[in-house]
């Protein structure tokens, strides 16, 4: 039967209406097709869901009358509904998903932002074709604009890419406008003692990300700001023990590769210099390896004496044409830079706060269906999350587990979602995790001790730049 057929794309046309932001459609189409049909376990999930994305949902509660066989209330907008959704039109909304195009205006970005105690909406919209425009707009207070952003991009229109450009010029603007507020460009405004007003732009969104190279087979290159630039004064932490868990023990001597030999072009020229900033088993003050190239691992010319974390051959620092890089061996526990402006995650990626070693991991998908019988939804309203972080302890095992509410998580020692009590190195508020127009964005708080993100490729360090192996810290001094 085509009715029954076709339920199984409701459910999927309704999932891209929720990943395009169109709640209240996708709650309208699913109890649309599970009131018009019969009452079995298919049209009780699709129930189920629409009770789970609207738990009061008026709509959804006819629903369930009619599925009951109850007649007591005037089901009209239930009627409508399903005259709505018909077999063709969820089918041509089908094929929108597998061939993604748009003829007028794209869906936009939401997203609440926290700063300074208080909760923003940041929201961008695209004005279609006919009026080729990006309009941001940044909201406070429940609804007063602070600031609004425009671009245009009629020049553009004719672009056989043209929905996907537009879709990341949306996502750059959003992300602009994040970015910008943390950086307190609008502050004035905020206290209102100056005007906000809109503003049209030129030239592509400014977004300044640093890129690291958290991705195997990946070469990044440090951008020519912070070639120049340096770390804020860095901070030297007391050597003493400490019981916190943040990374896993290393493999067992059994599982090491045998060493390999270092190739140095020039055995006796020092092309740079690591200074611990800290380490808990003592050792010397730097490390200073003769030639262009250098294992850092127990093995190597960087061995870190008495860090037991550190594998035979954890990464490679090599001189290359005046400039310093580093490349994860894919052999140990890993490598872990020090963050200079806010950074973009993805599922999987691991990063240091204090002596934590937490990965940003998705949320499982719901199990919490619907039961046999008039049982449509037996759990309590879920809030909106983007991600959640999780804790590892040695071995890999895992720890605790937040989930972010909503798309922003702080971590800290006294102020946040993710709270470190008893971790000396981790300030009171550490750093931000959130996720904006799509993407998961590290930024550090200012913090004494800072954020290091795992190194999975090639990438260039700059002088001053921090890196951390096990539990152990180490300053990069480029040598003349």
């Amino acid at each position: 039967m085509r009715l029954m057929s076709s339920r199984g794309s409701a459910a999927k046309v309704a999932r891209w209406l929720v990943s395009r932001q169109e709640r209240d459609e996708a709650v309208s189409l699913l109890c649309a097709w599970a009131a018009n049909g019969p009452n079995d376990q298919e049209g009780q999930e699709l129930l189920a869901e629409a009770f789970r994305l609207d738990a009061g949902s008026q709509l959804a509660q006819l629903a369930f009358e009619r599925m009951e066989g109850i007649s007591a209330k005037d089901h009209g907008p239930l009627d409508e509904a399903i005259a709505k959704y018909t077999p063709e039109i969820v089918a041509s909304l089908e094929s929108r998903i597998a061939a993604p195009n748009f003829f007028r205006a794209q869906v936009g970005f939401n997203n609440n932002v926290k700063y300074r105690g208080a909760v923003f909406h940041i929201q961008t919209e695209d004005s279609g074709l006919d009026r080729p425009h990006i309009i941001t707009q940044l909201f406070a207070d429940g609804g007063r604009i602070v600031k609004a952003h425009k671009r245009l991009y009629a020049s553009e229109v004719r672009r056989p890419d043209i929905a996907m450009f537009v879709r990341a010029l949306m996502k750059g603007q959003h992300m602009e406008m994040a970015i910008m507020l943390r950086e307190g460009r609008f502050d004035e405004v905020i206290a209102g003692r100056a005007i906000g007003g809109i503003e049209t732009l030129e030239g592509p969104p400014r977004i300044e990300l640093q890129k690291l190279a958290t991705k195997k087979e990946t070469r990044v290159e440090a951008d020519l700001a912070a070639r120049v630039s340096s770390l804020p004064p860095l901070h030297v932490e007391h050597a003493a023990a400490h019981d916190s868990a943040a990374t896993r023990l290393e493999p067992s001597p059994a599982s090491r590769p045998p060493p390999a030999s270092v190739p140095e072009s020039k055995v006796g020229t020092a092309y740079f210099r690591l200074g611990v900033r800290r380490s808990l088993m003592g050792g010397p003050a730097y490390y200073e390896p003769k030639g262009d190239r250098a294992i850092l691992g127990t093995d190597g010319a960087i061995a870190l004496v008495g860090e037991k974390f550190c594998h035979s051959r954890e990464a490679e620092i090599r001189a290359e044409s005046g400039r310093i890089w580093l490349s994860d061996l894919e052999q140990g526990n890993g490598v872990f830079l020090r963050i200079r402006q806010p950074v973009e995650l993805e599922i999987g990626d691991e990063f240091i706060v204090g002596d934590q070693l937490l990965v940003v991991e998705r949320n499982p998908e719901s199990n919490d269906g619907p039961g046999s019988g008039p049982t449509y939804f037996y759990s309590s309203p879920k809030w909106t999350s983007s991600f959640r972080i999780v804790q590892l302890f040695e071995g890999g095992a895992k720890g605790a587990c937040v989930v972010a509410r909503g798309n922003t998580m702080q971590i800290g020692s006294a102020i946040g979602d993710f709270v470190f009590t008893a971790d000396p190195l981790v300030d009171d508020q550490h750093c931000l995790v959130e996720e904006q127009a799509g993407s998961i964005l590290l930024s550090d708080l200012g913090s004494r001790t800072g954020v290091f993100v795992r190194i999975k490729g090639e990438q260039e360090l700059v002088n001053g730049d921090e890196i951390i192996v096990g539990r152990t810290r180490l300053s990069l001094e480029i040598l003349a």
